[in-house]
């Protein structure tokens, strides 16, 4: 699974994937949607 990920990644879509998750990643509102994902998750684990 893992080779075949890699794989993609190597392809100028995977590419192409990889600029805009990176794009993505930096945006203050991605952020902080992630956090607030993370944070829902560790609560429910908690319960």
């Amino acid at each position: 699974m893992v080779d075949r990920i890699k794989d993609y990644l190597r392809t100028p879509k995977g590419q192409a994937h990889m600029e805009k998750a990176k794009t993505m990643a930096r945006d203050p509102r991605h952020q902080q949607k992630l956090r607030d994902l993370v944070n829902r998750w560790r609560a429910r684990r908690t319960h």
